[in-house]
């Protein structure tokens, strides 16, 4: 879709996605799909697989896991502006990241289990927005190639019962161009589709943010070697929560004490 930011904010709170077209070029598209064919060879020389059962069906799946580690390009593009500001627009100022990985769908390539990123993760009732992905295409995304698949109005669904029995037949593709990215909802259930071509991969990545309160899927701490996190700019110190200080969500409490000046025991507020 073709918007304005915010009517691009109004959909994806409305339907659980949006896309936007263009954000990278061309050029700078191809260009990240060969820092990221250059980061899988990285990735499985530090001993990573690249083929996880757990998740895709057959090796045609490659998955390169903790881009932030593998080249500064990737660690651009977690706080792009586009992407920042969608994020912001549903979970607040504040949010951590909690995976950036990428999936490259080959030819043969099958899908994924149906899921939506909130109820692999929560319990339910999943009755707000938590999480965010930011899907980054590097190559045209069809539904030839296994473009990921969603199905309209789920963002709305609540709980595991809501999901239908006939749920698989509801999906329809995302279908993009390479540059755009597409913005979803932590709660839309997708899936990945099959690549039936012959000879065209798919290449997208997943930039997964989440409100401060959850549990990151990584711990940057531990996964960031300790002279990367150093040369880190305070805003993504901030988004891998390298700091020793956890989130107060709304900031500063001293507003409590202005609005309520007295204790029961009818002393002035203060701190504790």
């Amino acid at each position: 879709m073709t918007a304005s930011m915010e009517e691009a904010k109004g959909h994806l709170k409305e339907h659980g996605w949006v896309k936007i077209p263009s954000v990278l070029t061309k050029d700078d598209a191809a260009h990240a799909l060969d820092r990221l064919w250059k980061a899988k060879e990285t990735s499985e020389a530090s001993g990573e697989k690249t083929f996880q059962p757990i998740l895709d069906p057959d090796p045609s799946n490659v998955r390169v896991f903790y881009l932030p580690e593998l080249d500064q390009l990737f660690r651009d593009m977690l706080v792009h502006p586009t992407g920042m500001e969608l994020t912001k627009s549903v979970l607040g100022q504040r949010f951590l990241v909690s995976n950036f990985s990428a999936n490259i769908a080959r030819p043969g390539s099958k899908s994924m289990a149906l899921h939506s990123d909130q109820s692999i993760v929560l319990p339910e009732p999943w009755l707000d927005i938590w999480a965010v992905n930011v899907i980054w295409c590097l190559t045209r995304m069809t539904k030839e190639n296994g473009a990921t698949l969603y199905i309209p109005g789920s963002n709305k669904w609540t709980c595991w019962e809501d999901v239908p029995a006939n749920a698989p037949d509801l999906l329809v593709p995302f279908e993009a161009e390479a540059g755009d990215i597409v913005v979803l909802d932590g709660r839309l259930w997708h899936t990945s589709g099959s690549n039936i071509t012959k000879d065209e991969d798919r290449a997208i990545l997943f930039a997964y943010y989440s409100a401060p309160y959850m549990r990151q899927l990584v711990n940057w701490t531990a996964k960031l070697p300790k002279d990367l996190q150093e040369t880190l700019s305070p805003e993504l110190k901030e988004l891998f929560g390298l700091s020793h200080i956890g989130y107060v969500v709304y900031g500063d409490l001293r507003y409590m004490a202005d609005k309520y000046p007295k204790t029961p025991d009818g002393e002035s507020a203060g701190g504790t």
